[in-house]
């Protein structure tokens, strides 16, 4: 027999409600909605049954928009980019991290916002209860947004902000590490290569303290470390500002700094696609590394293990940072307020990208 509708069309067969789960589980509607929302209440039996029941009658379970709005959360984050998405995902550290993120908050959704003017104005329509900014300079517009919606901030990176936590990895550290490395193997002509200060810029040499005042924290922690390495051995380092951060801009930059006036013989990068570009560069020049160039690192990304020679680089743990960042969100989602993380440690690791100088 084929059903129809009062206009003659077949009916759409009613599709099962959490209140014919409570008839036919012998429970009241609340029992079944705590089945799905709240399994503590419920002993393991019980709520075993309800779920039968339920998936023999074809229940799919409350409909994650009505979930959401009984219980005025979202279950989803916002992850805050400082550029487009295919600009941000150059950069294999934030691939790594990002995915450690999403992973760990699974099934919870995640919704990037890039960076640009739209950030703030699609911030304030996002149907988010947390966000979790990815470097962002000092005054990204998107934070004061953040603000005025009073949602719960972890900060990756950068910038310190007072109400929100912050993910670090000991960046000085690091960066001193790396600046030590290359003077205890003799360097004395030493360059650093960075990213850009600011929006549109075509990449070139900066001075010391412009790189110091940089917009973005973990830089200027970098820049730091350095320096005080480099400053204590009597050495004044010159600084180049690539014109991206990816390693087609870098090799772009690298080429002009190995070519403009005196060559350095070492360079220490601010990440590891900047020294992967200076490495293309100065193939490109018949320059061979390490005999004649030194190169440096920072992050340990897949591509310094795959770079040819091997890049000496400093390890921070990615995963971790991803997944430590993901867990203080969810603290903060729950109304708890987790404790200021210690920085993550950083590890100095050599391959075959550095050597002494040539004589």
């Amino acid at each position: 027999m084929r059903l129809v509708g009062w206009r003659g069309e077949p009916a759409t067969r009613r599709h099962p409600t959490l209140d014919d789960v409570a008839a036919a589980a012998g429970v009241s509607r609340a029992t079944v909605s705590n089945a799905y929302n709240r399994p503590d209440q419920l002993s393991a039996a019980l709520r075993g049954e309800i779920l039968r029941v339920a998936r023999r009658l074809g229940y799919p379970g409350p409909h994650p928009v009505a979930r959401s709005l009984a219980a005025r959360r979202s279950g989803a984050l916002a992850f805050l980019l400082d550029a487009s998405v295919s600009t941000a995902f150059c950069d294999p550290a934030l691939s790594i991290t990002l995915d450690a993120l999403a992973t760990a908050v699974a099934p919870d959704a995640l919704l990037l916002v890039p960076g640009g003017a739209a950030a703030p104005a699609q911030l304030r329509e996002a149907h988010v209860d947390c966000a979790v900014a990815y470097s962002l300079p000092d005054r990204a517009p998107v934070l004061r947004a953040v603000r005025e919606r009073g949602l719960p901030l972890v900060v990756l990176d950068g910038p310190a902000r007072r109400g929100a936590t912050l993910v670090r990895t000991d960046d000085r550290a690091g960066a001193a590490a790396a600046a030590r490395h290359v003077v205890e193997l003799g360097h004395r002509d030493v360059t650093v290569l960075g990213t850009p200060l600011s929006a549109g810029n075509l990449g070139g040499p900066v001075d010391l303290r412009q790189a110091l005042a940089s917009r973005y924290r973990v830089d200027r922690e970098r820049y730091a470390g350095y320096r005080e390495v480099l400053a204590g051995a009597g050495i004044e380092p010159a600084v180049w500002v690539a014109a991206g951060i990816s390693r087609p801009a870098a090799a772009r930059t690298a080429a002009a700094l190995l070519t403009t006036g005196a060559r350095p013989t070492a360079v220490l990068c601010l990440s590891d696609e900047l020294a992967a570009g200076v490495l293309d560069a100065a193939r490109r020049l018949g320059l061979r590394v390490p005999d004649q160039l030194t190169v440096v690192g920072f992050d340990d990304t897949p591509t310094a293990g795959s770079a040819d020679p091997a890049l000496s680089t400093v390890r921070q743990d990615l995963t971790a940072k991803g997944r430590l960042a993901s867990g203080l969100a969810a603290e903060l989602r729950a109304g708890r307020h987790p404790h200021q993380p210690a920085p993550l440690p950083v590890t100095l690791v050599v391959r075959d990208s550095s050597a002494a100088p040539p004589r």
